[in-house]
């Protein structure tokens, strides 16, 4: 920890990352939650309290030590990633949906993060000198999550031609930082993560395949379409685990605080694109359709 890379770069990546989505949004993407209320409110549901109480219950089963605790909470907390939106596009989900869904997830996790990375601090008590993710320190969040949002938009809205030739460098610009920073992160850390890897594997697997599911099946028990049940469930099982990683590490000031994230960060891509298989092939007009 400490390090140029980890201290400035991971927070320039996200904020690029950010600065991408922004590009994409317009305000139309948030009034059209207004048109399908249905499979928002549930998507808001679910990754707003349902995961954050399974989450629980399994950092509770599994015993984890107070800081990875915490760490797991905190993903949970994070919205959904830009991730989710490459996924719903490859297994047919509906993407308008997930944009949607990001940009208020977005938005809302503002509030809810460090209310619930809060909680966690207050029952773990994992730190002997911090009193956790103040609200003054909440300002933090909002510059890193909401103002390269706000300034995207603001170019988009201004400058639409510009917006879209910049979109595709953004975002390959965003994907290379982001492996640049994030693998000297690692390779700085590395016994650290190497560690707690296997006492971490398979929590969060788990919580991953549950998100996954929950998104997937809760939607459609409760008649919400196919497509938009695909893009639920890649919402809320492919986190912004590099948003908890930057709270952890520059807001929190602790590597072993974002290790849930990293682990994370990284068995969910594949755990995602099989289970985009599985759900894929469950109907076979869909197979048939791609």
């Amino acid at each position: 920890m400490g390090s140029a890379l980890t201290t400035i770069g991971l927070p320039v990546a996200l904020g690029i990352i950010m600065l991408g989505l922004g590009l994409s949004l317009t305000l139309a993407d948030f009034a059209r939650v207004l048109k399908q209320p249905k499979a928002v409110i549930i998507a808001l549901v679910c990754q707003l309290l349902v995961l954050p109480a399974v989450c629980f219950g399994l950092v509770l089963l599994f015993q984890l030590p107070p800081v990875l605790a915490v760490g797991m909470m905190m993903l949970a907390a994070s919205p959904g990633g830009t991730t989710a939106n490459l996924y719903s596009h490859l297994f047919r989900g509906d993407i308008a949906l997930n944009i949607s869904l990001t940009a208020v997830n977005s938005v809302i996790a503002v509030i809810t993060l460090p209310v619930i990375t809060n909680f966690a601090i207050m029952y773990f008590n994992p730190f002997d000198d911090q009193l956790g993710l103040q609200w003054a320190k909440a300002l933090e969040v909002f510059a890193i999550v909401l103002l390269p949002v706000a300034i995207g938009m603001l170019v988009r809205r201004f400058w639409p031609k510009f917006a879209d030739r910049m979109d595709k460098p953004v975002r390959i610009a965003s994907v290379v930082i982001l492996v640049v920073v994030i693998g000297g992160a690692v390779a700085s850390n590395w016994e650290l993560l190497v560690d707690n890897f296997a006492q971490l594997a398979l929590i969060t697997v788990l919580f991953c395949l549950i998100s996954l599911a929950i998104g997937f099946c809760v939607p459609r028990m409760l008649k919400v379409g196919k497509r938009q049940s695909i893009a639920i469930s890649f919402e809320i099982g492919i986190h912004n685990a590099t948003l908890a990683i930057v709270i952890a590490q520059t807001v929190l000031g602790s590597v072993e605080l974002s290790l849930p994230a990293a682990v994370y960060g990284v068995l969910m891509f594949f755990i995602a694109f099989g289970f985009g298989f599985l759900i894929r092939g469950r109907e076979p007009s869909v197979v048939a359709a791609s």
